[in-house]
């Protein structure tokens, strides 16, 4: 029986997996939603400080705050898809080569 590889905190968070098999579309979307919500928080959360030392009408601050969600979630959501899409793409490769190797 193998024993699963020690990561760090972080990397346990952020992308747990080795890399020898492609990721199931659980666990794709699992690393999507944790890039998304790890990386957007510290933005809103600095955005909602700024807002409320900068003494911004209620309307505008949610506004921002809303603005910075979307594009956070967004941009680090797609991100996340673009590194799942090519690990996957790079671990059905080395199963090929594994395979044609034997």
């Amino acid at each position: 029986m193998q024993t699963p590889p020690h990561h760090s905190p972080i990397r346990a968070l952020l992308f747990p997996y080795s890399g020898e098999e492609p990721l199931s579309s659980r666990q794709g979307w699992r690393i999507i939603i944790a890039w998304a919500l790890v990386f957007t928080f510290p933005m809103v959360l600095i955005t909602l400080l700024v807002t409320v030392f900068a003494a911004t009408p209620l309307y505008k601050a949610v506004i921002i705050l809303l603005s910075v969600l979307l594009g956070g979630l967004l941009i680090f959501g797609l991100s996340a898809w673009a590194i799942v899409s090519s690990f996957n793409r790079i671990a059905r490769l080395r199963q090929v080569q594994q395979n044609k190797g034997q």
